[in-house]
């Protein structure tokens, strides 16, 4: 008898590093051939007292010059990463079974754990490089923007597909290279070396949210392109800024057409 999973058990772990590694043991159950059970996901996952969440405002900028400055970088892109372990399983709880997935449920669900599968490992290589700088997860506060942004799609497969991985994780693709060179300037390869490994598993990321948000659109007799553009405009607070990764979108499947003058 096949063995029964549910992305929840990711959701409902409050432990960063425990959260990670039940994310990973989820894919391999998915691989394995289990059966994936989809329950109600809770509206906030499971988060540890630490870091403390304020609003971005009263997050300040620190030079990468210093020890601290750097590990402050990499703790924002830590905490992106826990949220993008919870958005991946949220999707698979939230919308594995809706109607537009139309008989794609396994791909569907094979797709979205391999992206919370490489979120759980991006978070692992960002977090134990922050103990090689003696710093920890926790230690700087953080914002909760990612999640509170994506929860406004909670209703809608097309709008999640959308604002999560077409918006914000494309966002990604943009800053992601000028971080880098500036890791490099500061000589910290080591920490330039985990966010190249990020970037290029994030264009698939990408374009995998392309080829369900195409699923989507074709499933309800759309433009793919035209439904990206009323999503974004409906659910999406403020303006996709410039300036723009092309070369990264186009090869996620992010055609310039689609957001090119939605930053204005």
């Amino acid at each position: 008898m096949a063995a029964k999973v549910s992305p929840l058990g990711v959701l409902t772990e409050s432990n960063p590093w425990e959260k990670a590694k039940k994310a990973r043991e989820f894919r391999r159950a998915v691989l394995g051939g289990a059966t994936v059970f989809c329950e109600s996901p809770p509206k906030r996952p499971a988060r540890p007292e630490r870091p403390p969440l304020v609003s971005p405002r009263e997050l300040r900028r620190r030079r990468l010059g210093s020890p601290e400055g750097r590990a402050a970088l990499l703790h924002a892109i830590a905490h992106i990463e826990l949220n993008a372990i919870d958005l991946a399983a949220d999707m698979i709880a939230r919308f594995a079974d809706a109607p537009d997935v139309a008989g794609q449920r396994d791909a569907f669900i094979a797709d979205w754990s391999s992206v919370c599968d490489d979120e759980a490992r991006h978070f692992g290589l960002i977090s134990d490089r922050l103990v090689e700088l003696d710093f920890v997860y926790g230690d700087f506060p953080a914002h909760n923007g990612l999640w509170d942004a994506a929860m406004k799609t909670n209703f809608d497969i097309a709008a999640r597909l959308s604002i999560a991985p077409l918006v914000l994780e494309a966002r990604g693709l943009d800053v992601t290279p000028g971080m880098i060179v500036k890791l490099d300037q500061a000589e910290d390869r080591e920490s330039a070396a985990i966010l190249e490994i990020i970037y290029e598993e994030e264009v698939g990321h990408v374009a995998i949210g392309m080829l369900w948000l195409q699923h989507v659109a074709s499933h309800r007799e759309k433009d793919s392109r035209t439904l990206f553009r009323g999503m974004v405009r409906e659910h999406f607070k403020g303006t996709i800024k410039p300036p723009f990764n092309h070369a990264a979108r186009h090869k996620a499947g992010l055609k310039l057409s689609f957001y090119e003058d939605l930053s204005t």
